[in-house]
């Protein structure tokens, strides 16, 4: 969707690949844009369903890739 390559757009013009940031592992750009999009979310779970609003979705970033990821899912029940 149009969101998510806006999304994509901006955090490579705020935080470009080789900025000479001050650990050069080569990696250091997505290791900022991961800690500004976060790396996990509770959302809530009713009748089998997401409870996302209208717009809303879930997307999986990955900065340092492509490569393997393992993907975590917990369900817990609300008291």
């Amino acid at each position: 969707p149009d969101v998510t390559r806006d999304i994509i757009h901006k955090l490579n013009k705020e935080i470009p690949q080789n900025e000479g940031y001050h650990h050069s592992e080569g990696n250091s750009d997505a290791h900022i844009k991961s800690s500004l999009v976060g790396c996990s979310q509770q959302i809530l779970i009713e009748n089998g369903n997401l409870v996302l609003g209208h717009w809303q979705a879930v997307y999986f970033c990955e900065f340092d890739g492509p490569r393997q990821r393992r993907l975590i899912v917990k369900v817990g029940a609300l008291a």
